[in-house]
């Protein structure tokens, strides 16, 4: 009976976690108690050593995980069918391994010690999942206020980890609270300082951001810019349905319904020059060619658009890169890329190749070790295995203004798109496609996450979608003009440039790579502990 009550709180605090995320319910405060039924069965679990393991925690919390995940991220079945159990199921394992180490180092070494390397472990954790193989920070803590923007003002200065620290810190002390009142028998006016505590820690970083979004001005610097969203289906007509001569008169017909003569730039969606061209031929492509005559027609305005691109290596017996792919016709290889272009009259196109790529769908994890099977990579962007990358952040350099053009998952990652700031980029272009998903959470949790990033590095952005949603961000975070879903649409708007860099995009995840750093040591020191205690060795913590 115990069990069966523990696994109905495990499953409760994934739901909590689920309605507090944007798009699948929104309800952003939820998640300062969600945690809470999972840090119960924790505690009963080490309360009970005879009768319950730490394998069974580690059930409980795989259950809270995978309830999590599979609410928040369902709408993946879209687009990858049975990889999306995969991904669910993969992303659980990880984050319940967390926190089974949390769990046994609090069993071997105390409250104190064990809930604050629950805060170290777990932060360090969601820093390491923006920079490894199996990379997808979908789910990072911090993302659950994305539609709360006048609440995250601050991110500017922690990016979405602090986000993350603050509901963990929350989450811990309430806890406290509900242990020491309900299961300790303690009264609560004996308790009045943990509740005032806890009162200052939810409202007092509010109360700061409502000022900082209150107060916040952006620089008169304005651009006028077209956004575009063709709404080409992605699986019926992109790759092969319509021509490409259907679909490129169709964007450039949308462009000429909005541009003026103030119009300083079109941006046109992920992969929407869709059949793969040569980068050493571009000029030869019809869409390239159809780009150029509007030019003449608008010689001020500069075109930013994303294709499928490759660079030929004919010459090469040897593989030349980790992705290239043999080329039957010259017997050399070639690498393929999703591309963003930024085309101007009278002069040489300008390339960004993507550089995050989606996990199991643009790349396969450790390459040159899982090679044999990237045939069966999922297609995603008009390409078959994993794409090659551009090394770093590279920003496409329009003379008056650095563009940062953010390809679609790109936009979750922070610290990536905080390197085309410091580099220079005043503004932001989220070129993407979002219509794999259906009419699903999805595409809407995906345009959240930009306002993200538009407050911590305090740069405007206009992005564009395939089937929607397209808008502009301001430097709040704020969404103007949102398109429909799956409606072909054209908006025009005037969007600030900024030059300025906040302490995030000078610093970057500066608190992932130091609780990372603390938790490498925190980890080492437990396990050489452990290793003592089983030879024998007397140890005092």
């Amino acid at each position: 009976m115990q069990k069966l009550k523990l696994t109905g709180l495990s499953i409760l605090s994934g739901l909590l976690m689920g309605l507090s995320w944007p798009a699948t319910g929104n309800l952003a405060p939820l998640f300062f108690f969600a945690l809470l039924p999972l840090l119960y069965v924790e505690y009963t679990v080490s309360q009970n050593p005879d009768r319950l393991k730490s394998r069974h925690f580690y059930f409980f919390a795989l259950l809270t995980f995978i309830t999590f995940n599979g609410y928040t991220t369902w709408w993946i079945y879209f687009a990858s069918g049975p990889g999306m159990l995969m991904a669910v199921v993969l992303n659980s394992i990880f984050m319940g391994i967390i926190w089974l180490w949390f769990h046994n180092i609090k069993k071997n070494f105390g409250d104190k010690k064990g809930y604050m390397s629950l805060v170290f472990l777990w932060i360090a954790f969601e820093w390491l999942h923006y920079h490894w193989e199996f990379s997808h920070p979908w789910a990072t803590f911090g993302n659950t206020f994305a539609n709360y923007p006048q609440l995250i003002q601050w991110y500017e200065f922690t990016g979405v980890h602090g986000g993350t620290l603050w509901l963990l810190i929350v989450n811990i002390l309430c806890f406290q609270l509900y242990r020491k009142v309900v299961i300790l028998g303690e009264s609560m006016k004996i308790q009045a300082k943990s509740i005032g505590i806890i009162l200052i820690m939810i409202v007092i970083p509010m109360l700061i951001s409502v000022l900082m979004y209150t107060n916040y001005h952006e620089k008169a610097e304005p651009t006028e810019v077209v956004v575009i969203q063709p709404n080409i289906d992605p699986y019926r007509d992109k790759f092969g349905g319509m021509t490409v001569a259907e679909q490129i008169r169709r964007i450039i017909s949308l462009a000429e319904e909005k541009t003026t003569a103030s119009t300083s730039y079109v941006v046109a969606p992920e992969t929407a020059i869709p059949r793969g061209s040569l980068e050493s031929e571009l000029e030869m492509n019809y869409s390239i060619l159809e780009i150029r005559q509007y030019l003449e027609r608008h010689p001020q305005v500069k075109f930013v658009i994303g294709a499928s691109t490759y660079i030929d290596y004919p010459q090469s017996e040897q593989k030349p890169t980790p992705t290239a792919r043999p080329d039957k016709q010259t017997g050399g290889w070639y690498d393929a890329f999703n591309s963003a272009l930024l085309i101007e009259k009278d002069k040489t196109i300008q390339i960004y190749h993507k550089s995050k790529l989606v996990l199991g769908v643009e790349r396969l994890p450790f390459a040159k070790i899982l090679a044999p099977l990237e045939n069966f990579a999922i297609n995603l962007g008009g390409t078959f295995g994993s794409l090659g990358t551009e090394k770093e952040a590279k920003f496409l350099d329009a003379g008056t203004h650095q563009i940062a053009p953010v390809i679609c998952y790109e936009s979750i990652y922070g610290d990536y798109v905080g390197d085309y700031i410091s580099k220079g980029s005043d503004l932001i272009f989220v070129i993407t496609n979002d219509g794999w998903w259906e009419d699903t959470p999805g595409y809407k949790q995906h345009l959240s996450y930009s306002r993200l990033r538009a407050i911590e590095s305090r740069r405007s952005i206009a992005r564009s979608a395939n089937t929607g949603i397209s808008c502009f961000i301001n430097q709040r975070g704020d969404v103007i003009d949102p398109t429909d879903w799956w409606v072909p649409a054209v908006i025009s708007g005037t969007i600030n440039s900024n030059s300025e860099l906040t302490f995030y995009s000078k610093y970057g995840d500066y608190l992932g790579r130091v609780f990372a750093a603390i938790s490498a040591i925190l980890l080492l020191w437990h396990w050489t502990l452990k290793l003592k205690r089983r030879f024998g060795v007397s140890v005092n913590v």
